[in-house]
């Protein structure tokens, strides 16, 4: 397909750009993020990541759609997520939780970033290849939106128990190393790329999305801690089930 920012046009329609501007929102809430972290204000700077992660499941989606997909709106897209779910999330957990180990902490923000770029690179590396399985069934490893939803999970923790003692520093520590581990291992994860639904169950699906949506907007951090809890039971299921097919 040609890339539409290549052609010597002098002018591109406004919904040609579009996946590139939500990729560009994207990455200014991620860079807001961190600046809301730093200064402490750390419900609006976790929110802004999920924006962020909204974003990025439209702009691709959106992209293919129109036709509009671009060599530049792929690397847009590769360094936002680096930005939005390698850097931002461990940098606000460490504002969060690890000064006071601010050693250990560090090592833990460098452990699951060092992680999260080398997951995306193995991605863009496995897209361009031939080689690859392109049934777009699973990915392998945890994808890097949902491990940067996952790695928050103790800020949830902690927002929707605000009267709880929060967790041992060095166990948030360890817990964001291991999410980490979990974005470059070769678990399967499904990608729900090729999963449909039949005519007669879209209206279920319809109310279903409009239920996640209101508990989000009604118990956002109570919602964001089932539904993490429920990827890693997916995460888990398709492991099992992956591995107990016959090899062929």
């Amino acid at each position: 397909m040609a890339d539409p920012l290549d052609r010597n046009e002098n002018e591109l329609s406004l919904i040609q750009l579009l996946p590139n501007a939500l990729t560009i929102t994207a990455i200014c809430a991620g860079l807001s993020s961190i600046r809301y972290g730093v200064q402490g204000y750390y419900v609006l700077a976790v929110l802004l990541v999920v924006v962020a992660c909204v974003l990025d499941g439209l702009d691709g989606r959106l992209a293919r759609l129109l036709g509009s997909e671009s060599r530049l709106g792929a690397e847009l897209d590769s360094l936002a997520d680096f930005l939005n779910f390698g850097v931002a999330p461990p940098l606000i957990i460490y504002f969060w939780a690890l000064q006071d180990i601010a050693g250990i902490g560090w090592i833990a923000v460098l452990v699951f970033s060092a992680c999260c770029v080398m997951r995306l690179a193995r991605f863009n590396v496995g897209s361009k290849s031939e080689d690859t399985d392109q049934s777009g069934a699973y990915f392998e490893g945890v994808p890097a939106p949902a491990g940067a939803l996952l790695v928050m999970l103790p800020m949830y923790v902690s927002f929707a128990f605000p009267d709880a003692s929060r967790l041992p520093d060095l166990v948030i520590c360890i817990f964001m190393a291991i999410i980490g581990l979990l974005l470059i291992s070769r678990i399967p994860t499904w990608s729900f790329k090729t999963t449909k639904i039949s005519r007669k169950n879209v209206k279920f699906f319809l109310v279903g999305v409009a239920f996640a949506g209101a508990a989000i907007l009604t118990y956002a951090w109570a919602t964001l801690i089932v539904l993490c809890l429920c990827y890693v039971v997916m995460v888990a299921w398709a492991w099992l089930k992956k591995g107990s097919q016959p090899k062929h």
